[in-house]
């Protein structure tokens, strides 16, 4: 039902000459996800890695130094992939 209307409602459109532009599809927003999770275990694991240099060098303990660093790179990544979404965005517009 819902394919056969909006078939209609193009062919309506196209008849009074409306820009074929209107019917573009909008970029997957599934290869944004991927992007987001990936940046996201990127950036736990280098707060695993980093906490554990830090645990075995420093006076800071293991249960200050693992969820810390953790949460800082995860969160540092989340922000990276928010930047890289709005210049995508914006280049999307342009």
């Amino acid at each position: 039902m819902f394919l056969s209307t909006r078939n209609k409602e193009r062919m309506a459109l196209i008849e009074k000459g409306a820009d074929a532009s209107l019917f573009a599809t909008k970029k997957n927003h599934r290869s944004n996800l991927t992007l987001k999770f990936g940046m996201l275990a990127v950036g736990i694991g280098i707060g695993i890695l980093i906490a554990s240099i830090l645990e075995s060098y420093t006076i800071l303990d293991e249960e200050v130094a693992y969820p810390s660093m953790i949460f800082l790179f995860g969160g540092l990544f989340l922000i990276g992939n928010a930047m890289i979404e709005k210049k995508d965005k914006v280049e999307d517009n342009d």
